[in-house]
């Protein structure tokens, strides 16, 4: 009777001991070992099934489908909104819809379905979804610049038919890199080789990766050409008439935080990401890769706020839309380039 206190005791670290190691195994399980066994969420205790970051990846990526599937249906309905600016911030619109759709199915593949194919789909939908934003923003830069660079000629249908074809080229180009992992490049058989986002192998992350830094730096240059006529044309304007300097002046600088709001956003979200995706691999701990991720994935919510919500005529579409009014604001006033 004496010893069975010490009995007891042993009994509960070994109990204790076994709890702790079921947890570390689920921390570092590999769904690609194939020596191991599955592990799903009936396994799994309460409070432990669920990673936190990968709620707040769902969660976001619920707001970014509601967002964007705003802009696609005033885009959609508003007959007035089919110039190249709107059918680009459409295209923009559905890509961070698809990726919005992309976190949460990713989030469900996870922790109900957790098998191959659905992972490899789930990845390849992924990588469609945000290398169309990222095409996307580029295009309209473009855009943008050709506005300004061909003013006479640009609202030809010449520049819509040329419109329609770089979204093709994009879109089929994108599609392709989302069917890589399904087609074979990917790290299920050599888990060594898997980059910091699973399955996509380290050399595929790090062509994605220097891909988006030359795209960073190409949209940069853009802006820079934006910025040089922007303020030419503001010079010549005061010349013309003196006395619109001081509102054109204005106009100009508003435009330039504009695109430097732009810029600064996308390099905050997206040039951590890519730094990070060439130098760690699949050894680093998944908290910097989620602390990553995150911001990149909110690049997605950022975007309808500053290419669509913000331009006075989506803006329009939607108090029609929800009041059937429009404000006294958008009826006066001209347009500046800087509300594009």
């Amino acid at each position: 009777m004496l010893h069975q206190p010490a009995v007891a005791a042993m009994d509960y670290l070994l109990r204790l001991h076994n709890d702790s190691s079921g947890r570390m195994f689920h921390q570092q399980h590999d769904p690609w070992d194939t020596n191991s066994s599955t592990v799903t969420t009936s396994d799994l205790s309460p409070d432990e099934s669920v990673n936190p970051w990968d709620i707040i990846l769902c969660v976001t990526g619920t707001i970014m489908a509601c967002e964007n599937a705003i802009v696609i249906a005033v885009l959609f309905y508003t007959p007035a909104l089919r110039a190249p600016m709107f059918i680009l911030i459409g295209s923009l619109a559905l890509a961070d819809l698809l990726a919005g759709l992309g976190l949460i199915v990713n989030f469900i593949v996870i922790y109900v379905f957790n098998s191959e194919m659905a992972t490899l789909g789930s990845a390849g939908l992924l990588l469609t979804a945000f290398s169309a934003s990222v095409f996307s923003l580029l295009a309209i830069t473009l855009d943008r610049y050709l506005s300004l660079y061909n003013a006479l000629t640009y609202h030809t249908e010449r520049t819509l038919t040329f419109t329609y074809l770089m979204l093709i080229l994009l879109w089929a180009l994108c599609i392709c890199i989302g069917l890589l992992p399904i087609m074979g490049w990917n790290c299920i058989r050599e888990p060594s080789s898997c980059s910091v986002l699973r399955p996509v192998t380290k050399n595929n992350a790090a062509v994605l990766a220097i891909s988006f830094l030359l795209l960073f730096a190409l949209m940069m240059q853009l802006y820079l050409q934006i910025c040089r006529i922007a303020f030419r044309h503001a010079q010549q304007i005061a010349v013309q008439h003196q006395f619109m300097a001081t509102s054109q002046a204005s106009s100009t600088r508003k435009g330039v935080s504009t695109l430097s709001l732009i810029l600064g956003t996308f390099a905050l979200c997206w040039i951590p990401f890519a730094v990070y995706s060439l130098v760690a691999d699949s050894s680093y701990p998944l908290i910097y890769t989620y602390s990553m991720v995150l911001p990149a994935a909110c690049n997605s919510v950022i975007n309808p706020i500053i290419y669509a919500f913000r331009n006075p005529d989506i803006q329009k579409s939607l108090w029609l839309a929800c009041c059937g009014c429009i404000p006294p604001r958008f009826l006066s006033g001209p347009r500046t380039s800087s509300d594009v």
